[in-house]
Protein backbone atom coordinates (compact mmCIF):
# COMPACT_ATOMS: atom_id res chain seq x y z
CA UNK A 1 0.00 0.00 0.00
CA UNK A 2 1.07 3.30 -0.59
CA UNK A 3 0.68 6.72 1.56
CA UNK A 4 -0.24 9.62 -0.72
CA UNK A 5 0.06 13.37 0.75
CA UNK A 6 -1.25 16.65 -0.97
CA UNK A 7 0.96 19.63 -0.25
CA UNK A 8 -0.27 23.20 -0.01
CA UNK A 9 -4.16 22.19 0.31
CA UNK A 10 -5.07 24.64 2.05
CA UNK A 11 -5.03 28.63 1.40
CA UNK A 12 -3.42 30.51 3.81
CA UNK A 13 -6.67 32.93 4.18
CA UNK A 14 -9.70 31.00 2.76
CA UNK A 15 -10.22 30.66 -0.94
CA UNK A 16 -13.03 29.36 -3.20
CA UNK A 17 -10.68 26.44 -4.82
CA UNK A 18 -7.69 25.62 -7.20
CA UNK A 19 -7.72 27.42 -10.34
CA UNK A 20 -9.27 25.78 -13.81
CA UNK A 21 -6.53 23.05 -15.11
CA UNK A 22 -4.51 23.28 -11.96
CA UNK A 23 -3.47 20.53 -10.53
CA UNK A 24 -2.80 19.09 -6.63
CA UNK A 25 1.27 18.59 -6.09
CA UNK A 26 1.84 15.37 -3.43
CA UNK A 27 4.64 13.13 -2.20
CA UNK A 28 4.77 9.89 -1.24
CA UNK A 29 5.47 7.91 2.21
CA UNK A 30 5.94 4.08 2.29
CA UNK A 31 4.40 1.62 4.63
CA UNK A 32 7.61 2.08 6.88
CA UNK A 33 6.39 5.58 7.62
CA UNK A 34 3.44 4.70 9.82
CA UNK A 35 2.78 4.88 13.04
CA UNK A 36 -0.01 3.10 14.84
CA UNK A 37 -1.86 2.37 17.60
CA UNK A 38 -0.70 5.60 19.70
CA UNK A 39 2.89 4.70 20.19
CA UNK A 40 5.08 7.20 21.02
CA UNK A 41 6.82 9.16 18.29
CA UNK A 42 10.67 9.39 18.61
CA UNK A 43 12.38 12.41 17.88
CA UNK A 44 14.90 10.68 15.56
CA UNK A 45 18.88 11.34 15.53
CA UNK A 46 18.83 12.94 12.03
CA UNK A 47 17.11 16.24 12.99
CA UNK A 48 16.99 18.83 15.13
CA UNK A 49 13.79 20.19 13.83
CA UNK A 50 10.54 18.31 13.77
CA UNK A 51 7.38 20.03 12.51
CA UNK A 52 3.63 18.44 13.40
CA UNK A 53 0.82 18.63 10.58
CA UNK A 54 -2.48 17.19 11.31
CA UNK A 55 -4.88 16.55 8.43
CA UNK A 56 -7.68 14.49 7.33
CA UNK A 57 -7.41 11.01 5.54
CA UNK A 58 -9.31 9.12 3.15
CA UNK A 59 -8.93 5.27 2.99
CA UNK A 60 -9.29 3.76 -0.72
CA UNK A 61 -11.15 0.98 -0.54
CA UNK A 62 -11.79 -0.54 -4.23
CA UNK A 63 -9.23 -0.17 -7.26
CA UNK A 64 -8.81 2.15 -9.77
CA UNK A 65 -7.18 3.64 -12.25
CA UNK A 66 -8.35 7.15 -14.90
CA UNK A 67 -11.27 8.08 -12.22
CA UNK A 68 -13.66 10.33 -13.41
CA UNK A 69 -13.91 12.87 -10.67
CA UNK A 70 -17.95 12.82 -10.24
CA UNK A 71 -17.24 8.91 -9.45
CA UNK A 72 -14.37 9.40 -7.10
CA UNK A 73 -16.82 9.22 -4.25
CA UNK A 74 -17.33 5.34 -4.61
CA UNK A 75 -13.50 5.01 -4.32
CA UNK A 76 -13.55 5.78 -0.85
CA UNK A 77 -15.80 5.26 2.68
CA UNK A 78 -13.77 5.25 5.67
CA UNK A 79 -11.86 8.47 7.13
CA UNK A 80 -9.90 9.27 9.61
CA UNK A 81 -6.85 11.76 11.17
CA UNK A 82 -3.64 11.41 10.64
CA UNK A 83 -0.08 13.50 11.63
CA UNK A 84 2.34 14.37 8.96
CA UNK A 85 5.49 14.75 10.95
CA UNK A 86 8.51 16.46 8.80
CA UNK A 87 12.36 17.00 9.68
CA UNK A 88 11.94 20.68 8.55
CA UNK A 89 15.66 21.33 8.54
CA UNK A 90 16.19 18.60 6.40
CA UNK A 91 13.56 19.69 3.97
CA UNK A 92 14.54 23.31 4.00
CA UNK A 93 18.30 21.93 2.80
CA UNK A 94 16.83 19.67 -0.26
CA UNK A 95 14.93 22.42 -1.05
CA UNK A 96 17.91 24.95 -0.96
CA UNK A 97 20.06 22.63 -3.08
CA UNK A 98 16.94 21.45 -5.32
CA UNK A 99 16.82 18.09 -4.08
CA UNK A 100 13.33 15.29 -3.46
CA UNK A 101 12.28 15.22 0.06
CA UNK A 102 12.28 11.83 1.09
CA UNK A 103 15.27 12.33 3.86
CA UNK A 104 12.21 14.91 5.30
CA UNK A 105 9.66 13.71 4.75
CA UNK A 106 9.70 9.44 4.29
CA UNK A 107 11.24 8.71 7.19
CA UNK A 108 10.06 5.54 9.67
CA UNK A 109 7.29 6.61 11.75
CA UNK A 110 6.55 9.88 9.82
CA UNK A 111 3.15 9.47 9.94
CA UNK A 112 0.85 8.90 13.15
CA UNK A 113 -2.30 6.66 11.49
CA UNK A 114 -5.72 6.33 14.49
CA UNK A 115 -6.33 2.92 15.54
CA UNK A 116 -9.22 2.92 13.98
CA UNK A 117 -10.80 4.52 10.87
CA UNK A 118 -14.67 6.17 10.71
CA UNK A 119 -16.93 4.77 8.08
CA UNK A 120 -18.03 8.06 6.16
CA UNK A 121 -21.65 7.24 6.59
CA UNK A 122 -21.19 6.93 10.50
CA UNK A 123 -19.80 10.89 9.78
CA UNK A 124 -22.43 12.40 8.40
CA UNK A 125 -21.49 10.73 4.84
CA UNK A 126 -20.30 14.18 3.66
CA UNK A 127 -16.34 14.52 3.41
CA UNK A 128 -16.83 17.80 2.46
CA UNK A 129 -18.39 18.83 6.20
CA UNK A 130 -16.00 17.38 8.30
CA UNK A 131 -13.60 18.99 10.61
CA UNK A 132 -10.54 18.05 12.62
CA UNK A 133 -8.42 19.76 15.17
CA UNK A 134 -4.80 19.02 16.39
CA UNK A 135 -4.13 20.22 20.52
CA UNK A 136 -0.93 20.07 21.64
CA UNK A 137 -0.29 19.79 25.38
CA UNK A 138 -4.10 20.92 25.63
CA UNK A 139 -3.70 23.90 23.37
CA UNK A 140 -5.29 24.15 19.90
CA UNK A 141 -2.85 23.93 17.30
CA UNK A 142 -4.86 23.18 14.00
CA UNK A 143 -8.51 23.45 13.20
CA UNK A 144 -9.60 22.10 9.42
CA UNK A 145 -12.42 22.14 7.63
CA UNK A 146 -12.87 20.39 4.55
CA UNK A 147 -14.88 22.67 3.12
CA UNK A 148 -11.70 24.56 2.59
CA UNK A 149 -9.90 22.51 0.74
CA UNK A 150 -8.42 23.82 -2.64
CA UNK A 151 -9.13 20.39 -4.18
CA UNK A 152 -11.44 18.61 -2.39
CA UNK A 153 -11.31 15.11 -2.09
CA UNK A 154 -12.87 13.66 -5.29
CA UNK A 155 -11.12 15.99 -7.61
CA UNK A 156 -7.61 14.58 -5.98
CA UNK A 157 -8.29 10.89 -6.26
CA UNK A 158 -9.42 11.77 -9.72
CA UNK A 159 -6.25 13.83 -10.62
CA UNK A 160 -3.81 11.40 -8.35
CA UNK A 161 -5.34 8.58 -10.64
CA UNK A 162 -4.62 10.04 -13.60
CA UNK A 163 -0.71 8.96 -12.88
CA UNK A 164 -1.00 5.86 -10.38
CA UNK A 165 -3.31 2.71 -9.94
CA UNK A 166 -5.14 3.31 -6.44
CA UNK A 167 -5.47 0.16 -4.56
CA UNK A 168 -7.56 -0.85 -1.74
CA UNK A 169 -5.86 0.06 1.42
CA UNK A 170 -4.41 3.38 0.06
CA UNK A 171 -4.19 6.25 2.04
CA UNK A 172 -4.56 9.59 1.14
CA UNK A 173 -3.97 12.57 3.14
CA UNK A 174 -5.57 15.46 2.10
CA UNK A 175 -3.47 18.32 3.56
CA UNK A 176 -2.70 20.18 6.46
CA UNK A 177 -4.67 23.85 7.71
CA UNK A 178 -2.87 26.96 8.79
CA UNK A 179 -0.98 26.47 12.51
CA UNK A 180 1.55 23.28 12.17
CA UNK A 181 4.72 23.85 14.06
CA UNK A 182 7.47 22.22 16.07
CA UNK A 183 7.19 19.87 18.66
CA UNK A 184 9.48 18.44 21.28
CA UNK A 185 10.29 15.70 23.70
CA UNK A 186 7.63 15.87 26.51
CA UNK A 187 4.47 17.17 23.78
CA UNK A 188 1.19 15.15 23.67
CA UNK A 189 -0.45 15.12 20.43
CA UNK A 190 -4.58 14.68 20.58
CA UNK A 191 -6.15 15.12 17.26
CA UNK A 192 -10.03 14.96 16.85
CA UNK A 193 -12.80 14.44 13.54
CA UNK A 194 -15.97 15.94 14.45
CA UNK A 195 -16.67 14.34 18.15
CA UNK A 196 -14.75 11.23 17.23
CA UNK A 197 -10.87 11.12 19.19
CA UNK A 198 -8.75 9.87 16.76
CA UNK A 199 -5.31 10.00 17.92
CA UNK A 200 -3.54 10.56 21.69
CA UNK A 201 0.11 9.90 21.92
CA UNK A 202 3.35 11.60 23.10
CA UNK A 203 6.57 13.16 21.59
CA UNK A 204 9.53 11.38 22.90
Amino acid sequence: MKIICIEGNYPPHGGNGAEPGAEPVWFLKPDTAMLRNNDPFYIPRFTREVHAACGLIVRISRVGRAVSERFAHRYYDEVGVGIDFTARDLQRQAAAEGLPWERAKAFDHSIALPPRFVRLAEAGGDVARLRFALDVNGERRQTGDMRELLFPVDRLIAAVSQYMTLRMGDLLFTGTPAGAGPVQAGDNLRATLEEYGMLDFDIR
